[in-house]
């Protein structure tokens, strides 16, 4: 029975990290100490939802936390630190620190580790998310125990709702554009300017023409999708930026 360890300490360990190519110790006093910390702890780096959903949503997420109060977002997996440090530069995801627990120290003191002797793993830690206030765990969010690698309340949005339930979450968008395009150039300046983050695919580089022309139902650039809607090329985009007050 994995057990809900709010109110209480986090365990008192020792990471090995690596830093510029050297070995540096870090302490759960220095990751915790004084601050508000997001942790989120998954089976393995590299493996299909921790590298599809748990990392890259923390990652977009992070400046709405530090909006409300959080200083730091954590992932914490049984993986030593040279995996770690790769996993971090694939998954650009700079706005996380994450943290090795190598031996398994951390995940244990928390009552997490568990056999992943059917996947081949050994011992790894069971998917959870916390959020720790100076040290102490003010809430847990554990995965329910059933067989599998269950994803349903570590992610998250799952604990933005609950540390501030009427956060505005940024809008997911994707531009379709092409090189040398004028009104691509706008369109990217106009969402740039209203500091909205956008995923752009390049047509010719990315997709080909006949990717535009099924999604879109149109050869012409720029084309904008906003929350899985289509919006336009860059006159729309202006007047929905000017409709929802960017």
């Amino acid at each position: 029975m994995l057990e809900n360890r709010e109110g209480q300490k986090v365990p008192n360990v020792t990471f090995r990290t690596r830093q510029d190519h050297d070995w540096v110790n870090v302490t759960t006093d220095e990751i915790f100490k004084g601050k508000t910390v997001a942790v989120f702890s998954l089976p393995g780096a590299f493996t299909p939802t921790c590298s599809s959903s748990h990392v890259p949503r923390f990652n977009e997420l992070a400046p709405v936390f530090k909006k409300h109060g959080v200083d730091e977002i954590v992932c914490i997996s049984v993986n030593d630190a040279f995996v770690m440090n790769e996993w971090a530069l694939d998954q650009n995801a700079d706005r996380i620190r994450f943290i090795p627990d190598g031996n398994g120290d951390f995940t244990e003191g928390m009552g997490m580790l568990v056999d992943k002797d059917d996947l081949g793993f050994g011992k790894r830690s069971w998917r959870y998310s916390m959020l720790v206030k100076d040290g102490t765990v003010e809430k847990m969010f554990i995965e329910p125990e059933k067989p599998g690698d269950p994803y349903e309340v570590s992610d998250a949005d799952t604990m933005l709702d609950w540390l501030a339930p009427n956060a505005k979450k940024p809008h997911s968008i994707m531009l379709f554009t092409r090189k040398g395009c004028p009104f691509c150039a706008r369109a990217k300046g106009m969402l740039h300017d209203a500091e909205l983050e956008f995923d752009e695919i390049v047509v010719g580089d990315d997709v080909n023409l006949r990717a535009l022309r099924a999604v879109a139902q149109t050869e012409t650039v720029p084309q904008c999708y906003i929350d899985g809607k289509h919006v336009g090329g860059s006159e729309e985009v202006e007047t929905w930026l000017k409709q929802n007050g960017y």
